[in-house]
């Protein structure tokens, strides 16, 4: 949140003063942005706050609710969206804290886009649709409904408005379409006397602070991991609240579905209607590919599991696809865990069925599966070759993804264009569009921008694309935005006991390396400790063909408990996320005139073996550390082999792992505050 005020408070800030550009209000949200987020408001920002704050301000002083306090860019738990506005007060029926979520829009025109409902021109001249100012506060309310407590517990209550302040009626009539609700109205410029009514439906003239403290201390509940909705789907039919671009994406994929389902009397379930048989035929065209871009933790797999979840509702069955095992096997395991007694075998192929690997469809019919999503599709490969491939299936030169979207009639590929981390994964946007289009498919390319993971901070994201020289600026300086805690550890010891506190707290917290030292097969039933630094020596996780005592299947490391005790590889950690992240980074990445550089005698990756160039081993190893320093939703701490780059990481990174007493108790370590001289901790040992 960027600041908090009554009502009266901003009117005083609303005043436009002679020789200034801006509002003194606008002015003190430059700063308080720059402050808090370390980087420049954008001009969309300051239009905002210039032109479109002093409208809601001026109609509560109107309505004599001068002592409502307003919160500006309300931060939505876990994500990088903020609502523009919360209102918060005292509700004049019940007396219970009330409040009211505005998006401010300055558009003066929009369209909707002919092919989906809630897909908008807002008329900004960037060529992208936006989600329907209607929906988006819909989302946001639903989104803020479930990670707030205080708003779930029937003390509070919460509507949502859009309030479009310079567009009439009929410059943006089709946006009326959209059924309303409590968590989102739509109101123009020709509805600002039926917002004043809201206004004074919605609150008191008393003063709003208590309230406005209330949901700043709500208590969040944690953020839902990959694992927590295919478990939670499984179990209780769950959904995810999907924002944004995440929304439009999923909105137009179903909508596509719909549209195109064969419309006979043996499609009953699969979006089949009889009440609307009249409709226009199916879309004409080739088979429709759609594209799904983002980094790590914007909800890839969550729209994926969502996609399925909902075409399942519909009685329309969705493989997903991935070529990570861990994943595959994880959903395969949580859809096994719901069998009945009796009902394991049945499940078993269910669930081989509905969660496949991208290799699985060389010999599969073309079309015979309705809806193909692949996951994590930048792990696509050339081929589906592979060394147990029998010599008859062998075909090197058809590409795999040929195989995917022959077999399916709808594609789905979600992918990060800088998480393939083989040799031989190729699955980027570029590359899956023209194969895609040069097999006569229709191709359809979105971007998912927000992120859930690291604190919803997009600036911890592009810190480490500019950190790993994944983007074209050089490394700089982490400045922190409140949103991600990132430390430096001294050495891995320190960082495994801090690791193994947080586990003990009841957070999910681990500890991976890039792969710089050998994976040796188990002693007996013993793991090998294969990474060694120093006198500390820990093993890896159990390699997939594996099973060790006291320590979980390679694919459940993760979410299995018993993972905490062994160091995680990249095949192993892609994909998931857990609150504390532990990254070593070994000998194979230095920092060196100012950059890192890959050294590649120092990896012990067997796929980097044979005629392999340069380049691409320099492509997987940064992308491989891209992957490790974005797992952590809570927090990250790295720690480096090197001493010229743990001294580097130490000049960039301000935060430290400190020494903290707790009531007179022994030190404990934690993520704040700096650390004590040593020899304070040598007097505690």
């Amino acid at each position: 949140m960027l600041l908090q005020l009554s009502a009266a408070e901003l009117g005083q800030l609303i005043i436009a003063r002679a020789g200034s550009a801006h509002l003194p209000l606008t002015e003190q949200l430059i700063n308080k942005h720059h402050e808090i987020k370390g980087q420049k408001a954008t001009q969309g920002d300051i239009a905002s706050w210039d032109n479109s704050i002093p409208v809601v301000v001026r109609a509560l002083l109107d309505c004599g609710l001068d002592e409502v306090e307003v919160l500006v860019e309300v931060d939505l738990p876990h994500t990088n969206s903020a609502v523009d506005l919360v209102l918060c007060g005292q509700h004049p029926g019940t007396g219970t804290n009330s409040y009211l979520a505005i998006e401010l829009k300055q558009v003066r025109r929009a369209t909707i886009d002919a092919r989906c409902p809630i897909a908008v021109d807002l008329g900004f001249g960037d060529g992208k649709n936006k989600l329907h100012p209607v929906r988006q506060v819909q989302r946001y309310c639903e989104y803020m409904v479930r990670y707030l407590r205080h708003l779930r517990d029937g003390s509070a209550h919460l509507m949502g408005v859009a309030l479009l302040h310079n567009a009439r009626d009929a410059d943006v009539e089709a946006l009326f379409d959209l059924p309303e609700s409590e968590h989102g109205f739509l109101y123009t410029l020709d509805d600002l006397h039926r917002f004043r009514r809201v206004l004074t439906s919605r609150f008191v003239a008393t003063s709003g602070r208590q309230a406005a403290f209330a949901l700043r201390e709500s208590r969040r509940a944690p953020l839902l991991k990959v694992t927590d909705v295919a478990r939670q789907r499984s179990v209780i039919g769950g959904g995810l609240t999907l924002l944004d671009e995440q929304y439009v994406a999923f909105d137009r994929i179903t909508r596509h579905l719909e549209k195109t389902a064969p419309r006979t009397s043996l499609d009953v379930g699969l979006f089949y209607d009889a009440d609307n048989a009249h409709r226009p035929p199916p879309e004409s065209g080739g088979k429709r590919v759609y594209i799904l871009r983002g980094g790590p933790g914007s909800g890839k797999s969550a729209v994926a599991l969502e996609l399925q979840r909902a075409l399942g509702l519909k009685g329309r069955e969705a493989v997903l696809a991935s070529g990570s095992r861990a994943y595959t096997e994880t959903l395969r395991e949580i859809m096994l865990s719901t069998a009945r007694e009796g009902q394991v075998s049945n499940k078993r192929r269910s669930a081989n069925r509905l969660y496949q690997y991208f290799n699985n469809f060389a010999k599969t019919p073309p079309d015979s599966i309705d809806v193909l999503i692949c996951d994590e599709a930048h792990r696509m490969r050339r081929s589906s070759t592979y060394r147990w491939t029998p010599k008859e299936l062998r075909d090197d030169d058809r590409p795999q993804a040929a195989e995917v979207i022959r077999a399916a009639k709808v594609l789905i590929f979600l992918l990060d264009d800088h998480q393939s981390i083989r040799p031989d994964e190729v699955g980027t946007a570029r590359y899956l569009k023209e194969l895609a289009e040069a097999n006569g498919c229709q191709v359809e390319v979105s971007d998912l921008e927000g992120t859930f993971r690291a604190g919803g901070s997009k600036l911890y994201q592009q810190w480490v694309q500019r950190l790993l020289g994944l983007g074209v600026s050089d490394p700089l300086a982490w400045h922190s935005d409140g949103r991600m805690t990132l430390t430096v550890a001294d050495s891995p010891e320190q960082m495994e006991r801090f690791i193994r506190e947080r586990d003990l707290e009841g957070a999910t917290a681990r500890i991976t390396a890039g792969f710089c030292w050998p994976w040796n097969n188990p002693n007996g039933e013993r793991l090998v400790d294969d990474v060694h630094i120093g006198d500390w020596r820990r093993p890896w996780n159990v390699k997939p063909q594996h099973s060790v005592p006291n320590a979980p299947k390679s694919h459940l490391w993760s979410t299995d408990a018993l993972g905490i005790g062994q160091i995680g590889c990249v095949y192993t950690a892609q994909t998931f996320e857990y609150d504390w992240n532990g990254v070593i980074i070994g000998p194979d990445l230095l920092f060196r005139h100012g950059k890192f550089t890959v050294a590649r005698s120092a990896s012990r990756d067997p796929a980097f073996r044979g005629p392999i160039d340069d380049s691409t081993v320099d492509r997987c190893v940064r992308n491989a550390y891209h992957v490790l320093l974005t797992r952590g939703v809570i927090g990250t701490m790295v720690y480096a082999v090197d001493p010229a780059t743990h001294n580097e990481l130490r000049r960039l990174i301000p935060g430290a792992i400190g020494m903290q007493h707790y009531d007179g108790a022994q030190p404990k370590l934690t993520a704040e505050g700096s650390q004590l001289p040593p020899a304070y901790s040598r007097r505690q040992r």
